[in-house]
């Protein structure tokens, strides 16, 4: 048995104090290819016009639908709670790093 299941069939998952931190991402660049997803969360600063990718998450098409699932999940729990959250508009911001679709 892996030494990170117990009996119960629940999985013991641990959460580092530098990952406990989160990064903040104000913007997040998904692509994709056949076989998996990419998310690259990524923090701009107004009047800044470069910008690096904090974090990247690789996801294959069934973990990324799970977690579409998920998300939108708990957006509506957390509406019913506090209200709608509001989507401004936001200038486009031009993307012109990395490669994008097919992997």
């Amino acid at each position: 048995m892996d030494d990170n299941q117990n009996n119960n069939g629940q999985i013991n998952i641990e959460l580092d104090e530098q990952v406990a931190e989160g990064t903040y991402s104000n913007l997040a660049i998904i692509n994709h290819s056949v076989s998996e997803f990419i998310v690259d969360f990524i923090n701009i600063m107004p009047g800044i016009p470069k910008a690096k990718v904090k974090s990247r998450i690789i996801l294959t098409p069934q973990h990324a639908k799970r977690l579409t699932k998920a998300l939108a999940d708990n957006v509506a729990k957390f509406e019913q709670a506090h209200g709608e959250i509001k989507d401004y508009e936001q200038p486009p911001i031009p993307l012109n790093f990395g490669p994008t679709g097919e992997a």
